[in-house]
């Protein structure tokens, strides 16, 4: 009896005590980034880009319709809220919102969703991208498929990929924020207030990357695999080469920083929600495919995207912040190259 058991006990041991192999070449990344499909990208965007929505004007019914459905998908998959809020949403008062341009906008919402870490609960990866577009317009709906209805749907299923590796047992180290932004369209107002009333302490969050356009191509890269990368080695000089490294060992696609430099006549840098992070010294990269024909205009629509380019983008995003997540040491912030 004691020969049996001995060899038994052992086993159990080591295997309480096997650590997680984290690294892109381990099946916990690998099974969970193949969750990020083509097929899901496109079912939610068809939904969130569709007429029924209205536009997704800012703090319009079409909007919070909107707004429900990317909730419903949350609880499908079992991401909570943040513990400190009540719901999933964060108002954002008609107050706030018309604050700087009064344009008359009513109360709207950012939406919150969270995934706990399991070593460093304490210190944050927030990943954003805005749901609101610019609603309709002499009776016309301009359907934001690309702007940012390719972001809204890449957040989702990137949560769905850290929620697949967490029922897994190999959840983050350090926590998730996966935060749907409003009024982004009227002057990047939902993330605006995030950034003064933080659910978490801005000093905890450690970096912010940010999805605004990733399901087109612009007239100078059209053919080719590409992203653009807007800002990551701004305020750390580690966070550019972490992405880097995940692009390589992924997506391998061409990243370009056409966007970063200092006299870019677009201000890109300056003109989506990661600057309400940035301009409190936290790192952040944005990810965005460049200007293309249908930018603002009714013909933005779901089938003109391209889904395979929109997958390979969100899984650059997921193994950017799962690298983030589950790195010894958080990154540096060491103000290279700000502005």
């Amino acid at each position: 009896m004691k020969n049996i058991l001995i060899p038994l006990l052992s086993a159990v041991l080591l295997t309480s005590c096997a650590t997680v192999n984290y690294t892109y070449d381990g099946n916990a990344f690998k099974k969970s980034m193949r969750t990020i499909t083509q097929d899901d990208l496109k079912k939610n965007l068809y939904v969130i880009a569709s007429d029924e929505m209205e536009g997704r004007n800012t703090g319009s019914a079409g909007q919070k319709k909107a707004g429900e459905y990317i909730i419903k998908q949350y609880k499908e998959m079992g991401v909570p809220y943040p513990t400190p809020m009540s719901s999933y949403y964060q108002t954002v008062p008609a107050e706030f919102l018309n604050a700087k341009r009064g344009k008359g906008l009513p109360d709207s919402e950012n939406i919150l969703a969270f995934i706990k870490g399991r070593e460093k609960p304490d210190e944050i990866i927030v990943i954003s991208a805005h749901y609101d577009h610019v609603g309709t317009q002499n009776g016309v709906v301009y359907n934001g498929a690309d702007d940012d209805g390719s972001g809204t749907v890449a957040l989702i299923e990137i949560a769905e990929a850290f929620q697949y590796a967490k029922k897994a047992g190999h959840g983050p180290k350090r926590s998730v924020l996966f935060l749907h932004v409003t009024g982004e369209e009227h002057g990047l107002l939902g993330s605006d207030y995030y950034s003064e009333n933080p659910v978490f302490p801005l000093a905890n969050t450690v970096t912010n990357l940010n999805i605004d356009m990733i399901g087109r191509c612009d007239p100078a890269n059209c053919g080719k695999d590409y992203v653009y990368v807007i800002g990551s080695e701004m305020l750390s000089s580690d966070l550019k080469k972490i992405n880097e490294a995940a692009n390589n060992k992924t997506t391998k696609m061409e990243l370009n920083y056409k966007y970063d430099e200092p006299n870019d006549p677009q201000r890109l840098y300056y003109r989506s929600d990661h600057y309400n992070f940035a301009k409190h010294n936290i790192p952040v990269a944005f990810f965005f495919d460049g200007i293309h024909e249908d930018y603002h205009k009714p013909t933005d629509d779901a089938d003109k995207i391209d889904y395979n380019a929109l997958q390979k983008r969100t899984q650059l995003v997921f193994a950017t912040a799962w690298e983030l997540a589950n790195r010894k040491d958080r990154i540096v912030v060491d103000g290279k190259n700000n502005r």
